[in-house]
């Protein structure tokens, strides 16, 4: 019996194309790294009885990277960035350790079919997936073939089998397709990155931004906000009139009539206007025209629709409409929701479809008409050759999706109802009046056939005034006529919608990246998402785009990245060569960094008007150790220290509170302590902010506090406060925040872990003796007399904090409040609680492991 293994993008995708194809009967395990299960059952494959192992990946399994060395920033310029820093493929997600599961469970196998989502992203991981399973699987016998590949579109069963019976393979051109945007958007945008945020965040102290950051797609998309921001303030307001007229059909009622000249500029032939209509007392009807006019049924919806409709009229960003659109795919609700396709092949069962939708209360008398009256061909759009349009694939209910899932699902099946659906039909109906020389007109519509407006009503046309009954030559009274002033108004700022508009057009980015650019731009804080999801630049938006203006506009201009893009198709088609393009692209992106480079005064000049220099921002908070002269705090981000009489900048850690630590100083150089804290429930911890950023110590690494430094004698350091190893993390040191009482509280210095004891204790400190049964150390505590745990009129107890029964109700642990996920020390919870062995910094053991102890330990931290 052959083993044929099965790889699908999601732990979810992989369960739910499992059950079709073994029609329920499987059995499930989890797999070694715990985040994606197997899915086992036996069946028939090409003809042969075969045990199936259906498995997933979490997204990319590899991603690109800079090797060693040129991943720091201090240690290679960025122009050797563009040919000679080598570049490797890591795991994505280390911690997942996908490459181990995928050939644990690749091992003993015949075949593999590849499951990936069915786009260009799709085939690259799916040649991710062969580079590690391949090599353990069993070796083909002759030219047998062992390598196949499932497209499919939507999680039904009808497409599952059908892609299962129709096994193609994958398609390397597009893989290198994928390969060729990583490098390049890897290369240039860590080079311009990298320059751009050392060489201004090195003189502006005000630059409220961690990262100022450049992206091939990502710029072009700020510059078209940017762009419509200097169009708002160059805009000057233009004065014009309109001659207003109403006339009276019938003593009770009257008719708005609109001006065929529409408006003009000049007051005083405005005013001549006036005068000569005002000597007329009638208005002659000169024609009446009807006519039946169709409003056309939509498109079948595509991805850059959706996105565009999702923010525009459901409030919600692109990224998120995008991710609640996948979940939704992947629970077997829509089809898949990344495509640029607008037409329905011949084939595809669009009653099938529709019949899934004749029980929902919200459109089923709608449905019900269409399957009985026969449903309308849907308009035929434009063919990508990619994936069907996005469509419901089965009912579902608000309780089911709840909240936006289901607002975006509501929309996507009444789109989808509207494709099938008649036009809308109406008679509109234009009288043209004269009074005197002038020419008036006035319009009305009346719906014969509402078509699919009823499933849209949004989309339905507007009620109108009636217009009355009337013939050529007929005269109504005028009943007033006047000049109204009105002002030209500026455009507004781009809206979501309208920004996806000018990205597709202009081909920055794919349908599946476009809100990912978007994002960006908001989260590097260029634009802020004003109210209507109008996207308004910031300063630092406004003067980068400016900048790249002045010095290159090709780099902020859409034309480059769009010519780009171009060539990347080529190569997914098989028409380029993949060096060929990635050589020529990056020879033209170095010429234009090292123009760049050698221009940046340019840019500068537009940053000291917007942003002030460093030694002119902050507050004086502590001294440096080499000048003894007060450093500045700058807050804004990233927050960081400035001595200006040294011209040294020294970067804190983010996403907390600094204050002076008191006025203590680090041993080793002289620079006065600061305290960071992540707020009252979180953690906090001293640092030297030079040994930070330069560690004195060989174990020691760039951006470690107090609490893991392993200077032996500092009173402050992890050697003489560090109690015993982390309760749920590996590597970490459980470490006393001295500064934390009467509050007292200890921390680990890798995770988010936090132990508070001993509240109400007057001190507690470290002592240098050790626990005999875990070797963590112990600690002395001197406790408030009238609050005192101990017994009797005890107020002192030196013990283990783990194993002493004194301190058993006195200990509970949490996880630290963190500000930001970033935090380099948040790793969340984990589920391990061995404290493993071995020693720690300064001579003292991390607690052991004792057997007969392990349940008791774990209780006490539960």
């Amino acid at each position: 019996m052959r083993t044929v293994l099965m790889v699908a993008e999601k732990p979810s995708l992989a369960q739910s194309i499992a059950k079709i194809l073994s029609r329920g009967n499987m059995s499930s395990r989890k797999g070694l790294n715990g985040a994606c299960s197997v899915h086992e059952y036996t069946g028939s494959f090409t003809g042969q009885s075969a045990h199936f192992k259906m498995t997933s990946v979490c997204g990319h399994v590899m991603t690109l990277d800079f090797i060693g060395k040129y991943n720091s920033w201090d240690k290679v310029d960025p122009a050797e960035l563009f040919s000679k820093a080598p570049t490797e493929k890591k795991e994505a997600n280390p911690k997942l350790t996908m490459v181990k599961f995928l050939q644990v469970e690749a091992r003993g196998c015949d075949c593999i079919v590849l499951w990936l989502d069915c786009d260009k992203e799709g085939e690259n991981i799916c040649f991710e997936v062969l580079d590690a399973v391949l090599p353990v699987m069993n070796k083909p016998r002759g030219t047998e073939r062992t390598i196949y590949r499932a497209k499919f579109s939507s999680i039904t069963d009808t497409d599952i089998c059908n892609a299962m019976n129709h096994l193609g393979e994958p398609n390397r051109n597009e893989a290198l397709s994928v390969d060729a945007r990583q490098e390049l958007d890897l290369r240039i945008g860590c080079a311009f990155t990298r320059f751009q945020t050392k060489y201004f965040q090195g003189k502006y102290g005000n630059l409220d931004s961690s990262l100022i950051s450049f992206g091939p797609c990502q710029t072009p998309t700020l510059g078209f906000c940017v762009e419509r921001h200097d169009k708002i303030q160059s805009f000057k307001p233009e004065t014009y009139w309109v001659l207003q007229a109403k006339v009276h059909p019938e003593k009770e009622s009257s008719l708005t009539l609109d001006w065929d000249r529409v408006r003009v500029f000049d007051r005083e032939v405005a005013q001549m206007f006036l005068n000569i209509t005002k000597m007329a007392k009638e208005a002659k009807v000169e024609s009446v025209s009807k006519k039946e006019k169709v409003k056309q049924r939509p498109l079948a919806l595509n991805t850059v629709e959706m996105l565009r409709v999702a923010s525009a009229a459901l409030g919600m960003g692109p990224q998120h409409a995008m991710q609640i659109a996948e979940r939704l795919y992947t629970q077997g609700y829509i089809s898949y929701p990344r495509t640029e396709t607008t037409h329905y092949p011949e084939n595809f069962d669009l009653k099938g479809c529709l019949r899934q939708q004749a029980n929902n209360p919200y459109w089923a008398e709608t449905v019900k008409a269409l399957l009985s009256e026969g449903i309308n061909r849907p308009r035929k759009g434009h063919d990508a050759g990619d994936h069907p349009p996005i469509t419901p694939m089965r009912a579902a209910t608000e309780a089911e999706l709840g909240g936006d899932g289901w607002r975006l699902y509501e929309y996507i099946t009444r789109h989808f109802i509207a494709t099938v659906s008649a036009d809308c039909k109406y008679l509109q109906t234009t009288i043209a009046f004269s009074i005197g020389p002038e020419r008036f007109t006035c319009v009305g519509k009346v719906v014969t056939s509402p078509g699919f407006t009823e499933i849209m009503p949004w989309h339905s046309i507007p009620l109108e005034e009636s217009l009355p009954h009337c013939e050529k030559g007929d005269l109504f009274p005028v009943g007033e006529i006047k000049l109204l002033e009105k002002q030209t108004s500026p455009p507004d700022y781009l809206t979501e919608a309208e920004l996806i508009t000018l990205m597709e057009k202009h081909g920055i980015g794919t349908d599946a990246s476009i809100p990912v650019h978007i994002n960006n731009i908001c989260q590097r804080n260029y634009v802020t998402v004003e109210s209507g999801r109008r996207l308004k630049p910031t300063n630092l938006g406004i003067v980068l785009v400016h900048g790249y203006y002045k010095i290159d506009a090709e780099l902020v201009l859409p034309t480059i990245r769009s010519a780009v893009e171009k060539q990347l198709n080529l190569i997914a088609l098989g028409k380029a060569n993949y060096h060929q393009v990635l050589e020529h692209t990056l020879d033209i992106f170095k010429r234009k960094f090292h123009y760049f480079v050698d221009s940046i005064a340019g840019m500068d000049e537009l940053m000291e008007v917007s942003f002030s220099p460093l030694a002119a921002t902050g507050k004086p908070l502590s001294r440096c150790g080499k000048c003894h002269r007060f450093m500045k705090y700058i807050q804004a981000k990233p927050s960081r220290l400035h001595c200006s009489h040294c011209d040294d900048t020294y970067s804190l850690p983010q996403n907390g509170t600094i204050k002076l630590y008191k006025e203590l100083r680090c041993p080793l150089d002289d620079f006065e302590l600061v305290l960071w804290s992540s707020g009252s429930r979180g953690k906090s911890y001293p640092l030297c902010p030079y040994c930070y950023n330069h560690p004195p110590f060989r174990d020691m690494k760039k951006g470690m506090g107090c609490n893991e430094c392993t200077h032996p004698t500092c009173q402050h350091s992890l050697s003489m406060l560090g109690i015993g190893q982390c309760v749920e993390c590996e590597n970490g040191v459980l470490v006393l925040d001295s500064t934390s009482g009467p509050k007292w509280k200890m921390a680990c210095n890798k995770c988010n872990v936090v132990v508070h004891f001993f509240e109400n204790a007057h001190k507690v400190r470290v002592s240098p003796e050790t626990c005999d049964l875990c070797e963590a150390a112990l600690v002395d505590v001197d406790f408030n007399k009238a609050k005192s745990p101990l017994p009797g009129d005890e107020t002192q107890h030196s013990g283990c904090v783990f194993c002493d029964p004194v301190f058993q109700d006195l200990v509970e642990l949490k996880h630290a409040a963190m500000r930001h996920p970033m935090h380099r020390g948040g790793q969340g919870k984990r589920q391990g609680r061995g404290r493993g062995k071995g020693r720690r910094p300064g001579g003292r053991l991390n607690p052991k492991k004792p057997k007969d102890k392990m349940a008791a330990l774990a209780a006490y931290f539960v």
